[in-house]
């Protein structure tokens, strides 16, 4: 099973209100998810985001694969960084 971490669009006609969603690829856009991971309101000024860090490390860990804007997201918020400096230290530890 292919997951990813992608935007689930929700909210009324002209006011889009997104959760960040872990999700089967082979799931539509709007379909069944495996687990909310957080949202994101990009009406508002600035855009409003919210993440749990901790279910989404636990995601990217399991070999879960962000979408382009949900990378973008994670990377503005630092988790992304997190994420590959975490990869590295394992590494390291598996070479000794």
């Amino acid at each position: 099973m292919a997951v990813k971490l992608r935007l689930k669009r929700m909210g009324a006609k002209q006011k889009p209100f997104y959760r960040i969603v872990a999700a089967d690829s082979r799931y539509p856009r709007d379909g069944r998810d495996i687990e909310v991971v957080g949202t994101y309101d990009a009406v508002k000024n600035p855009a409003v985001v919210s993440l749990d860090k901790d279910k989404i490390m636990k995601w990217l860990n399991n070999g879960a694969q962000p979408t382009d804007t949900v990378r973008s997201i994670l990377k503005d918020n630092g988790i992304m960084k997190e994420y590959a400096e975490s990869k590295s230290k394992k590494q390291t530890k598996k070479e000794k």
